[in-house]
């Protein structure tokens, strides 16, 4: 791995930990010591940062983390419903039965944990294994300029979700049925269902970073095991 890109992964661990936290003025010397990397490195990451929307530069103030507004919130869960639209489609009809059932059975083990207490471990483990669920549907599509994009996005959504909206007990049990819905119609082979309950879970958490989510803490079901004999596939 070249230079400049350890500098960029450091940096997105050190924004995942909360050593630089959005909004925040920062100093290349202060990057240098929290990423561990040499000056040089620093300052080749800085236009890339600059480019992703990760800081801006103002003039006379110096550099600033990148701040979570609504406007930032808006503009992120837009990008991500659209491409994660677009990945379900297709995952859903293409994806082999064992990566359907892999993501049911992630899911249906928090299912089953959160039915004998939620815990702050549980809720880490959620929100683990929301990523990866999520990660999966765009790189099932073997395009790695959108897998890029995806992912420069995908830092900023943890960021609004660490200033904004933590997982809580509350809000963990109507994600979980909203990915139970969405798991029933991959298991269907319904692309058109699929997309209706993926917009619907990423429409909730926007609404959440937004302050105008309605929680539900009933707790869902295990993911149905077999495909209802009223359901088509999709083609």
């Amino acid at each position: 791995m070249k230079l400049r890109e350890k500098a960029y992964e450091s940096f997105q661990q050190r924004l995942m930990a909360l050593d630089l936290r959005p909004g925040q003025f920062v100093s290349q010397r202060e990057l240098v010591a929290l990423t561990g990397m040499p000056l040089g490195a620093i300052r080749e990451l800085i236009p890339r940062l600059e480019a992703d929307g990760l800081i801006v530069t103002i003039p006379q103030r110096g550099m600033q983390i990148a701040a979570v507004d609504l406007k930032l919130v808006r503009n992120a869960f837009q990008l991500r419903i659209i491409l994660e639209k677009e990945a379900i489609a297709s995952f859903a009809v293409k994806a082999r039965t064992e990566e359907i059932e892999a993501l049911a059975d992630a899911y249906d083990r928090i299912v089953a944990k959160s039915r004998k207490g939620i815990s702050r471990e549980l809720l880490e483990e959620a929100q683990t294994t929301d990523w990866a669920f999520h990660d999966t549907l765009i790189d099932s599509l073997g395009n790695d300029i959108l897998s890029a994009i995806y992912r420069v996005n995908s830092i900023k959504i943890r960021l609004i979700r660490l200033d904004r909206v933590l997982l809580s007990p509350d809000s963990l049990m109507p994600a979980l049925k909203e990915h139970g819905d969405i798991i029933a119609a991959l298991r269907a082979r319904d692309s058109a269902r699929a997309v209706v309950a993926l917009e619907r879970h990423l429409t909730s958490a926007r609404n959440r970073a937004m302050g105008v989510q309605t929680v539900d803490a009933s707790v869902p079901p295990a993911a149905p095991r077999s495909r209802p004999r009223s359901a088509k596939v999709a083609r």
